[in-house]
């Protein structure tokens, strides 16, 4: 039986616990300081707090004081905190990580260098490593559309698992499937990884259109739907512009998981309300108070600063990136026509 040790109890880490459960696997759960009031639940029996959700039984828990007895004899460990933690779980366990066979990563984002470069997580994970005299094994990307509530509950998912190595990806797409948890591999790992944060960032506009729906009282369904549209393209354009295939932004990484963010993702449900006029900094409060983790608020300026570093006028081709900065970061009271001006076509 293989082993997995799941770093992080929020929502994506526990969903992702009972899925491998399901799957055969022996399953540690750890826990960080932030997260006793979630190992609380799981080992009670009752609903996660995040997801409303029972984690599966056989789930062993582990305390954040207990990362070494959680990581013992694991095949697999994953990373599965925000992508702002990354940094300091990563260095915590890079002895067990670097003994394992491979690391699965579901947290979503980037990272910015000691230089001020802006990396993709992997790459800022295999850096931290280095300049510890480590080497992390093989990197698995876990991408798609997977809202965790419905996978901790055994509904149907389809999710895409991507390594620059497609045997390992391969590999592990069979050993960790079920009858309801599906996995496709890949081996476009920046493609997996670009759209991950950035469906995130992408949400937020469609939730503000849908915000602008309850607000006027009227349907913004063309608005939404355009902006799905310019949200894809620039998904592809991204991705490409760092050696992505231009189609993984058209399938589970990109379409798939825009699609269920879009509808009922936090950060939709962040955008929706800066849609109905909450503005951004005070809704960026709200959720905070809930408990809900806005990824695709950092990853905004993140996203930003790697376009800008990139040049060759990619900036002038990601309008609806433009709108989100001006939206999240500048709070402005104008930003149903700043979403308007990304997303429709300009006279020809």
């Amino acid at each position: 039986m293989n082993q997995i040790t799941i770093l992080g109890a929020g929502a994506m880490g526990s969903a992702l616990a009972s899925a491998m459960v399901r799957a055969g696997w022996r399953t540690h759960l750890w826990g960080t300081w932030l997260d006793d009031h979630l190992i609380d639940a799981i080992e009670a029996g009752r609903p996660h707090p995040r997801i409303d959700v029972v984690i599966e039984r056989d789930v062993q828990t582990f305390r954040s004081a207990q990362l070494t007895e959680a990581m013992e004899d694991s095949d697999v460990v994953v990373m599965a905190v925000a992508s702002v933690g990354v940094p300091k779980v990563i260095e915590l366990a890079l002895d067990g990580v670097a003994k394992a066979d491979a690391l699965w990563l579901t947290s979503k984002g980037f990272l910015e260098a000691p230089d001020g470069t802006i990396e993709q997580l992997p790459a800022g994970i295999r850096r931290i490593a280095a300049e510890r005299g480590v080497t992390v094994p093989p990197i698995v990307a876990i991408g798609g559309p997977v809202k965790a509530n419905e996978c901790a509950a055994g509904e149907p998912t389809s999710t895409i698992f991507a390594c620059t190595d497609l045997d390992v990806a391969t590999r592990y797409a069979r050993e960790a499937r079920s009858a309801r948890y599906c996995i496709e591999p890949s081996d476009d790992e920046v493609g997996v990884e670009i759209c991950a944060p950035m469906k995130n960032v992408y949400a937020i506009m469609l939730g503000i259109a849908d915000g602008l729906h309850e607000l006027r009282d009227r349907p913004h369904h063309n608005l939404k739907a355009a902006t799905f549209a310019q949200a894809v393209k620039e998904m592809s354009l991204l991705g490409q512009a760092l050696g992505a295939r231009p189609e993984t932004a058209f399938g589970l990484a990109g379409v798939g998981d825009l699609e269920v963010t879009g509808l009922a993702g936090r950060n939709k449900f962040y955008g929706v309300r800066i849609g109905k006029g909450e503005g951004s900094r005070a809704a960026l409060q709200t959720m905070a108070d809930l408990e809900q983790t806005v990824e695709g608020e950092p990853a905004v300026g993140l996203a930003v600063k790697l376009v800008d570093q990139r040049g060759d006028g990619l900036a002038d081709r990601l309008p609806l990136l433009a709108a989100a900065r001006r939206i999240v970061q500048d709070d402005p009271d104008d930003y149903e026509d700043i979403l308007i001006q990304a997303v429709l076509p300009a006279k020809p």
